[in-house]
Formats: C-alpha cells, sequence, structure tokens
C-alpha cells in the first residue's frame, strides 16, 4: 500500500489562509503542492469550498485534467478556461458564477475553506464552466484517492 496523497500549501492546515489569496487581498489562488499522487493516477481535480456559507456550501473553485505528474499548481492561475501553465487543464464555473479562483470573502465570523485534491484514472470528458455538481458527477468511479487541507479565514 503506498502513501496517501496529500496537499500543501502556503498556510498549515488548519491554519489561516494569508490575505494575499483572498477577496481582502489580492484575490489570487495559493500555490498548491501535491505529494505522493498514486501511480496509476492520469489527472488531477481541484475543489475549494466553504462548508460554513450562510445558505449552505460554497464553491470557490473548480479545476481539473490536471496531469497527474504534476507536483505544484502555481500560484495566481488565470481565471480561463484552459490553463496553458497546467497543460490544457480546465476550470469551472464557481459560485460567484465565474471561472477560476474567487478567494475567501466571509460575511462574518471564522470560515473554513475546504481545498480537495482528487486523483483520478481518467482525463475527464466535461467541458469548462462546469460546476461542481457536473464535475462530481463526471468523477464518480474515477477518484482512486483525495485529500482535503482546511485553511481559516475572517474579515
Amino acid at each position: 500500500m503506498g502513501k496517501d496523497l496529500v496537499i500543501k500549501s502556503a498556510f498549515e492546515d488548519g491554519g489561516f489562509i494569508p490575505e494575499e489569496y483572498t477577496a481582502d487581498g489580492r484575490d489570487i489562488s495559493p500555490p498548491l503542492i501535491i505529494e505522493n499522487v498514486p501511480a496509476e493516477a492520469e489527472t488531477l481535480a481541484v475543489i475549494v469550498d466553504d462548508p460554513d456559507a450562510p445558505n449552505g456550501t460554497f464553491t470557490h473553485w473548480l479545476i481539473w485534467n490536471i496531469p497527474a505528474d504534476v507536483s505544484e499548481i502555481p500560484k495566481n492561475i488565470a481565471r480561463k478556461e484552459e490553463v496553458k501553465e497546467l497543460k490544457g487543464a480546465l476550470q469551472g464555473k464557481n459560485d460567484f458564477n465565474e471561472l477560476g479562483y474567487l478567494g475567501p470573502a466571509p460575511p462574518s465570523g471564522v470560515h473554513t475553506y475546504r481545498f480537495y485534491v482528487y486523483a483520478l484514472d481518467d482525463q475527464l470528458a466535461l467541458k469548462a464552466g462546469a460546476d461542481k455538481e457536473t464535475l462530481l458527477k463526471a468523477m464518480e468511479g474515477h477518484v482512486l484517492q483525495k485529500a482535503v487541507l482546511k485553511g481559516e479565514y475572517t474579515r
């Protein structure tokens, strides 16, 4: 049995997300370091959400078809359908109804943001701009492993 998939970033698991990566700062995506990707994985997918949002879980970022050999997703991924620096990875629409990453902007209190990475056994036949439900459905039966990194933020 291999090691478990791991995701790391510019903040510790359970720690505070630096302002640069929030709506109060530059609002850019944080760097994500991905370790222990299973050998049989073809692609990676990332979902970032906020389960503490007032109206239920709020999606902040969807990106998939990242080649499995990518060990670091650089910070500040452009809000475009296709991410050239990640060899054609595609981004979906977050719950702001925009492409790409939009960072934490909690209306009140401390919110926990979950950065999930999924190791998948295939490339997803999913068009850019898909929403979270569509992405989750496309991933069904293809998830080899998943990992989560949690970060907190308050204004």
